[in-house]
Parts: C-alpha cells; sequence; structure tokens
C-alpha cells in the first residue's frame, strides 16, 4: 500500500475546506492509505497543482465562485492526462445531473455529511490506486 494519498481541495470557501478535511479525517477508510490535503481556493492553482502531478483525487465544490466545480471538472477532464478521479460536491441532490454532465466520477451534497463523504471519498483512492499500482 502507498505510504499516503494526496487530496486537492478545491473551494473558494474556508469553511467548505475545512468541512471537507474532517469529513475525512486522517484516514477515510482501513484499507486506504492516510490522506494529505492540497487545498486551492482558485481556479489557476488548481490547474497549477495538478500540473506539477502526484494528486491521488480531486475534491471540487460546485458552488465555489467565480468557477463553479462543476465547469473545473470538465475542464480538467479535458485537458489533464490521467486525470485523478473526481468528487464534487453539489449544493442540493437535484444537482446530480449536472454532476454528471461535469464527468465527475462521485457527488455528495453540501453540508458534508462525513459517513457519505468517506466513503465516496475511499472508493475513489481505491479504484485510483488500484489503477496505478
Amino acid at each position: 500500500m502507498q505510504s499516503s494519498a494526496t487530496v486537492l481541495v478545491y473551494s473558494d470557501d474556508a469553511n467548505t475546506r475545512a468541512q471537507v478535511r474532517l469529513a475525512a479525517g486522517r484516514r477515510p477508510a482501513t484499507d486506504v492509505p492516510p490522506v494529505e490535503f492540497v487545498e486551492c481556493a482558485t481556479l489557476p492553482a488548481v490547474l497549477k497543482r495538478l500540473d506539477e502531478g502526484g494528486i491521488d483525487v480531486c475534491v471540487l465544490d460546485g458552488e465555489a465562485v467565480p468557477a463553479g466545480g462543476m465547469g473545473v471538472c470538465r475542464q480538467i477532464k479535458d485537458e489533464v492526462f490521467r486525470c485523478p478521479p473526481v468528487l464534487l460536491l453539489i449544493g442540493r441532490p437535484q444537482d446530480a445531473w449536472l454532476a454528471t454532465w461535469s464527468r465527475a466520477d462521485a457527488a455528495v451534497t453540501l453540508p458534508v455529511e462525513p459517513v457519505e463523504f468517506a466513503a465516496s471519498l475511499a472508493s475513489l483512492l481505491r479504484s485510483r490506486l488500484s489503477i496505478d499500482a
């Protein structure tokens, strides 16, 4: 097993980024490595960090301003080679179709519910780490 996994968290709201860190904890499941977080508050920061590599999963805030996570997701799926899986935070369950349009690999609603979020994150980490192995 890899020693740690790197999770990029994009939101213009520091409280949302904190919710993500708290919900995931140090290790979202016992069968995945501990996670390290990279926080980004702007689209240019996300793109720069993805270009540097080493990101295992992206968590994008669909309610972020001015660049919403859904548009960011669609952009990185088109532009980033071997784009990491994306967990999209959506404002309401009815927005799930938009998450599909954006090509997100999974979606959970805001506010972040810890058990649901950790399970979704762990599932994406499992799929990413098994591909990289």
